[in-house]
């Protein structure tokens, strides 16, 4: 079935102007529940309280405000707002080119599939092979729903392919996180490590591999529920002891090559141990148990 444009617009960047449309790229399918009142059954209704008057206010009693202090607003009227919208709807501007491999990943928001609307073809797909010879990604704003989103255009598959990006104030530095420090590993653990790397590794990445297991469970519960069976629940998967890091990675590499390589969930999971290795020899003792995981997640609700 033909995907369903969500949006159109136009790429112009010097002279050039090529019109598209815009798809979605990935929606999630995540399973939700709604909640109930548990004593008939009905679907619960969201309702706002003031806290103040201790009343239910509705939507058209509300106005918008903008917390410049701690409990302290300026308010908004919906023509104001309206005001401070962009007017160049659907208008995607490209303002520089750079190259592939000076994006980080960690900016990436969304994505969306761009192609060309009717008279935009040879130039879309010209502006397309361009970017591949050149391995270069095109950064643009677009403006979209009165606001001005920062992306980035990239060649995909002989297309187009856009993607939101966060601005760099929202991004924050990973140099606050606390890596703990700096190591030495002894050769036979790198080499290890290496191996152990190498053992799991394949050619690419194939995401049909993975299924979301959860929500598959879920699913099948529903079915049960509905067909009047008990609800079975799934074993769970064995956990891995913690030795030390040397024999946690013979451990490993004997695994990986005992069972053949797939994206089961029920694969045993071997958790770092540099901490007990180092508490061990600093108390002159063998390595410490770690301590057991937390129990599963309850269910979330939504």
């Amino acid at each position: 079935m033909a995907a369903r444009a969500i949006g159109s617009g136009t790429i112009s960047f010097g002279l050039v102007s090529i019109p598209f449309k815009l798809y979605t790229a990935a929606s999630a399918e995540s399973v939700g529940f709604n909640m109930l009142h548990k004593k008939c059954g009905g679907r619960m209704k969201q309702q706002y309280l003031c806290p103040t008057d201790n009343e239910v206010v509705e939507r058209t009693e509300m106005v918008k405000g903008y917390e410049f202090s701690r409990d302290r607003y300026v308010t908004f009227t919906d023509d104001e707002i309206k005001k401070l919208e962009s007017v160049r709807s659907g208008d995607l501007e490209l303002v520089e080119f750079v190259p592939a491999s000076s994006v980080d990943e960690v900016y990436l928001e969304k994505s969306y599939y761009l192609g060309p609307d009717k008279g935009g073809e040879r130039a879309y797909r010209l502006l397309s092979e361009s970017l591949d010879r050149s391995e270069k990604l095109a950064v643009g704003r677009y403006f979209t729903r009165g606001k001005e989103q920062l992306v980035l255009v990239r060649p995909y598959q002989g297309g187009l392919l856009l993607h939101e990006l966060f601005y760099s104030s929202e991004v924050r530095a990973f140099s606050d996180v606390d890596t703990g420090g700096a190591f030495e590993f002894k050769p036979i653990e790198m080499e290890l490590a290496d191996k152990l790397i190498e053992q799991l590794s394949s050619t690419d990445f194939k995401a049909d591999k993975y299924k979301d297991t959860y929500g598959d469970r879920v699913r099948a519960a529903v079915d049960q529920k509905i067909a009047g069976e008990e609800i079975s629940q799934a074993p769970e998967a064995p956990k891995a002891q913690i030795i030390d890091l040397l024999e946690a990675l013979k451990r490993s590499l004997e695994t990986a090559n005992d069972s053949p390589r797939t994206a089961s969930p029920t694969t045993p999971e071997v958790e770092p141990a540099e901490a007990t290795v180092e508490a061990a020899a600093s108390a002159g003792k063998g390595p410490k148990k770690a301590a057991p995981r937390a129990k599963a997640e309850k269910k979330q609700t939504g």
